[in-house]
Parts: structure tokens; C-alpha cells; sequence
């Protein structure tokens, strides 16, 4: 496990870093948000464009691609199902909940992983691509309808004394009644036509769904484009990781009398998810798949990857679950080396 060790050594001097640079405050008290919001508008999009443009779509058809899909799917809804009716958690905490449960590792210490153990970084293709056009999308439309006014604990402006209320920043004027009398027939389908319209908005303009679309789009054209495009896009990208791992440890630097500390509950949920039963669960379905040998190991691997420090970087950005997201990244990667020797062993 040469390579995976010195992976996790690596990752795990970058997170020092990060710690010393919070712990003596040398970036200032705003360094660990104003990194994330980097990560997140700039470092990561530019990631995504290069990482998926270059990548061969043809992957998606393979069998180990559909075994990685559906088990992660059903971490990710076992997870919102779990944090949504038994523990009672708003939108919000349901959503990183999730993310940190079902959101692995895979563009660093998951890409070491593949080459380690298979020689070939493709075995990581499948489980960035579900993560990146299905969990994150979907996280981001949910996250920013939260944030903007649409979710349940979003507050709204407070009517004026003999005024009617204001609608919600998403909804047209013209779809608020002002003369107190009821709505027409007509105004339930142009709130729903409104509402549609401010989820396109949202997520078509959101930094990472941009640079994954855009990378999609580049992938599917018949030619490729020369390095000279990708260069600037793929120097910008290179700081994502290391900017992420500095965010995580610059949030473990908070003395433990200050720090917020995450729900025992959410927390046990995403780490048993997380390091148990994601690859109990994608070694049952690479089975049925009839998966064996090294493409078996490949998607049990990829799930028993710890919760990727992007999490953090999202919770941070949207202001939602920070310390869920961080004790999650650092209690699964703690596990992850003797999870990834048991599964190597047995596999």
C-alpha cells in the first residue's frame, strides 16, 4: 500500500499546513471563507472543465460505472431519508448530511488509489463524473433555493404596516395579488413557470455546474482542442486540491472550547455510511453485476474512500453544516487506510 500511504501522507501534510497557517492567524481571521469562496467559484470550476473535457465519455456504458452509480445513489438516499425523517434536519443539513456520506475522495487520494492498485487512473473516472453531474448538481439547486429565500427557515422582509407582503425575491410582482383579493386560476401555473425559471437560473449560473457542463460539452465534440486552450484553465485547476486541504486544516485550528461541534448523530450516520456500508454495499452490487477480480476491487476501493474536503469547502460556502462536513472528512479519512487494507485483503 506504498502509494496509498504516501498519498494519505501527502494529503495529510498539506491539512497541517492549514492548521499552522489558522493556529497562528497568519492569513488573517477570514482566510478559511475567503479560500472556500475561491475553491469554489475559480480553482474547482476550472478543475472540472479540464478534467472532464479530456475525458472519454465511453467510460459511462461500463458495467463498473453502473455498479459505482447505484450504490453511491443509494448511500445518498438511504443518507437524506435517514437525516430528513428520523433526525428531523432542515434542507439544508440534510444536504451536506448527505454530501458528507456519500461524497469520497476521488480526485486525489481515489486517483492514487486506481494507479496503485490497477495502473490505470480511470478506475476513478466513474465515481468523479456520478459526484460531479448528479450529487453536486442536485446538492447546489437544493443549497441555493435554501439560501435565497425559497427554503422553510429562510426569513422574509416584513411587511409594511397596511401593506400587503412582499413575494419572495424569486417570484414576479406582477404574481402577488395587491388588492387583497384571491389569485386567479392562471397564477398557479405561472408561479410554477416562475419558480422553474429561478432553478434554471440558479443552476446554470452556479461556478461548478457551469465548469462540468462546460467540460461535457467539450468531451462530446469529435475533435480535440489543443493544450494551448486548456493550459490556463488547467494551471488554475491545479490549485484546487491544496486550496481545499489548507480550508480543511485552517477549520481544525479553531480551539475545541470554540469550535462548533457536529451532531452525534448525523456524524455516527455519515461515518458508518461513509466507511461500512458503501463498499459492503458496492461489493453486493459489483457481484450482481457480475463484476470480479480487479474491476470488483476497483468500485469497492472507490467506496471506501473518505468524504472529500470539498464538502467542507461547500458547507463553508453555503454557510450550512461546516462542522458535520469537517469531522466527517477527518474521522473517515482516519479510517480510511484500515478500510482500504481490509478491502484489499479480502478482494
Amino acid at each position: 500500500m506504498g502509494a496509498v500511504l504516501t498519498a494519505l501522507g501527502t494529503l495529510t501534510a498539506v491539512v497541517v499546513a492549514g492548521w499552522v497557517l489558522g493556529r497562528l492567524r497568519i492569513l488573517g481571521p477570514h482566510a478559511s471563507a475567503v479560500l472556500a469562496r475561491l475553491v469554489f467559484t475559480v480553482a474547482t470550476p476550472a478543475l472540472l472543465l479540464v478534467s472532464i473535457g479530456r475525458t472519454d465519455l465511453h467510460v459511462l456504458a461500463s458495467r463498473a460505472a453502473l455498479a459505482t452509480w447505484t450504490s453511491t445513489a443509494a448511500v445518498a438516499v438511504v443518507a437524506a431519508l435517514v437525516l430528513r425523517f428520523a433526525l428531523r434536519r432542515d434542507a439544508g443539513d440534510v444536504t451536506i448530511g448527505t454530501l458528507a456520506s456519500s461524497y469520497v475522495n476521488a480526485g486525489n487520494l481515489g486517483l492514487a488509489l486506481a494507479v496503485f492498485l490497477l495502473g490505470d487512473p480511470v478506475a476513478a473516472v466513474p465515481t468523479l463524473l456520478f459526484q460531479l453531474l448528479v450529487l453536486a448538481p442536485i446538492a447546489f439547486t437544493v443549497l441555493d433555493a435554501h439560501r435565497d429565500g425559497t427554503g422553510a427557515t429562510s426569513p422574509q422582509p416584513a411587511a409594511s404596516s397596511g401593506s400587503a407582503t412582499r413575494p419572495a425575491d424569486d417570484t414576479p410582482r406582477d404574481l402577488a395579488p395587491d388588492d387583497g383579493t384571491a389569485p386567479s386560476p392562471a397564477t398557479g401555473p405561472r408561479r410554477a413557470a416562475a419558480a422553474l425559471r429561478a432553478t434554471l437560473r440558479r443552476t446554470l449560473t452556479n461556478p461548478i455546474i457551469v465548469g462540468t457542463l462546460t467540460g461535457l460539452v467539450l468531451a462530446a465534440l469529435p475533435w480535440e482542442l489543443p493544450d494551448v486552450v486548456y493550459g490556463p484553465f488547467e494551471l488554475v485547476g491545479a490549485t484546487a486540491a491544496p486550496l481545499a486541504l489548507l480550508t480543511f486544516g485552517m477549520s481544525l485550528a479553531v480551539p475545541a472550547a470554540d469550535r462548533e461541534r457536529a451532531p452525534r448523530a448525523d456524524l455516527t450516520l455519515a461515518v458508518v455510511l461513509r466507511s461500512v456500508v458503501h463498499p459492503v454495499l458496492a461489493a453486493l452490487v459489483a457481484t450482481a453485476f457480475g463484476l470480479h477480480g480487479e474491476a470488483r476491487l476497483a468500485v469497492v476501493a472507490m467506496a471506501a474512500l473518505p468524504t472529500a474536503q470539498n464538502v467542507l469547502v461547500y458547507a463553508i460556502q453555503y454557510g450550512r453544516g461546516q462542522a458535520l462536513a469537517r469531522d466527517a472528512g477527518l474521522v473517515t479519512t482516519l479510517l480510511a487506510l484500515p478500510v482500504l487494507l481490509v478491502v484489499t485483503a479480502l478482494l
